[in-house]
């Protein structure tokens, strides 16, 4: 299931962050999502290149 938010779902999450958290606040809730996101991925790849090691090695056995 695509999500497809557009302009005015963008806009309204910005919104709705900077009422519940304040502009000085932002920022580092932007940065912590981020680094979350990014190590998310890091941790999936891995499992996946994890995944498909022990694949290769049986078939060229």
């Amino acid at each position: 299931m695509p999500m497809n938010i557009g302009v005015a779902g963008i806009v309204l999450l910005v919104i709705l962050g900077l009422l519940l958290f304040g502009p000085s606040k932002l920022p580092q809730l932007g940065r912590a999502i981020g680094t979350t996101l990014s190590e998310f991925k890091r941790g999936a790849k891995g499992m996946i290149d994890e995944e498909e090691k022990p694949k290769n090695t049986k078939e060229e056995a």
